[in-house]
């Protein structure tokens, strides 16, 4: 039994050599000679999955380690017989924390009260829940658009927060792509990266829609590059016809236009996904999933310990006068400030995938103990996953 497997994936060496021949690789060097006598791969997103790598190979499962799965050809391996898989969920708490500490940034720099704000969610599925969560949680006012969950829901109920409003269906309150365009002060973009169909959204943010949004809107990618017009983006910038941008993915990744770098808010290198836990996540998910594909005893494999934070304690306490969202800000920066990775990206931009294979130990809210003596902001804290303790 044969297995290669994407080198950059955490924490899976030694999971699968009991049992099998393990090929570690470069995700960009797997190729079709390397994977032909091979039964499954494990990869993220550098490695092309289609006709050309799997085509006469015995590979009976591909399993990507990442959210996305728009560099599998799932068409052609399920016409093929070949299984595949993604992780869905397995970094969403990463990509929850990554904006959360972005709306405060952006809060700070452009002069804005969260709760005086509207945010936009495109993309309502496992992160973009935890978003809109994590947005009420501190005082903002949500509004979803997704209208392929939308169609899967009517009827059902929803465990989205129920202080936002809007047209409900089955217990969701979904809006028009144009509603958040309008009323929205920042929209925040969690969709796949779709190249045709009813729910295509390549280009979804392109130079038709950002020509009619007013100067005060901010636009937020963390989902796929293409997902908006890069080049329309940095015009729109450029000329002033928007307020700001935070940018996370990039059209034609690892190169990210230059200009467009100089012009966002923030800037980094399609880490928003890469806590600890959101790759550990990931990797379970992969492991288990080709051990039972398999039929390798595996179904509870785990990573034996995960990195802890250097400071995993956060005294709130003595902060008499800061109001609970500043203390709350506090929090989420001593776990995650956002600012210092856009600045190592901003000073070191030609190593885009340097940055993101040697990314630093991130632990996401849930493996920060926070004291405080304020109940409001305790609330907030538990509501974005926080521990507290006395």
């Amino acid at each position: 039994m044969k297995i290669v497997i994407d080198e950059k994936i955490p924490f899976i060496r030694g999971a699968f050599e009991r049992w099998a021949d393990v090929i570690y690789a470069p995700g960009r060097n797997i190729d079709a000679s390397m994977v032909s006598d091979a039964d499954a791969l494990i990869v993220r997103t550098r490695t092309r999955c289609n006709a050309a790598l799997l085509e006469g190979s015995r590979v009976r499962i591909v399993a990507s380690a990442t959210i996305g799965f728009d560099h599998i050809d799932t068409v052609w391996l399920e016409q093929n017989g070949i299984k595949w898989v993604n992780a869905p969920g397995c970094n969403s708490g990463s990509v929850m924390q990554y904006i959360t500490s972005l709306l405060f940034f952006l809060a700070k720099k452009h002069s804005f009260d969260p709760g005086s704000m509207t945010l936009g969610i495109v993309g309502a599925g496992n992160v973009g829940s935890k978003v809109a969560r994590a947005a009420s949680a501190i005082g903002m006012r949500v509004l979803l658009n997704d209208p392929p969950r939308q169609r899967r829901e009517e009827g059902t109920e929803s465990q989205l927060p129920k202080s936002n409003s809007g047209v409900r269906r089955g217990g969701t309150k979904f809006h028009s792509l144009k509603t958040l365009l309008t009323d929205c002060d920042i929209i925040t973009l969690h969709v796949p990266l779709t190249r045709e169909g009813e729910d295509k959204t390549f280009h979804l943010i392109d130079r038709e829609i950002l020509s009619q949004l007013d100067r005060q809107k901010i636009i937020i990618n963390s989902s796929r590059g293409e997902v908006v017009d890069n080049l329309a983006l940095r015009e729109a910038l450029k000329s002033g016809r928007l307020r700001g941008a935070a940018l996370d993915v990039w059209e034609g990744e690892p190169a990210a236009d230059p200009q467009l770098i100089d012009l966002a808010d923030i800037a980094t290198p399609h880490i928003a996904g890469y806590s600890v836990d959101g790759k550990a996540n990931a990797t379970i998910s992969s492991v288990r999933v080709v051990a039972d594909e398999l039929g390798l005893p595996m179904h509870d494999w785990a990573p034996a310990e995960l990195p802890q934070p250097a400071m995993p304690l956060i005294d709130l306490t003595g902060k008499g006068g800061a109001a609970p969202v500043e203390m709350v800000a506090q929090a989420v920066k001593h776990t995650y400030p956002v600012e210092e990775d856009d600045l190592l990206f901003r000073n070191h931009r030609e190593n885009f995938e340097y940055l993101r294979d040697n990314y630093r130990i991130r632990r996401e809210f849930s493996s920060y103990r926070v004291r405080t003596n304020d109940p409001e902001t305790e609330r907030i804290l538990k509501e974005l996953g926080f521990q507290i303790t006395k």
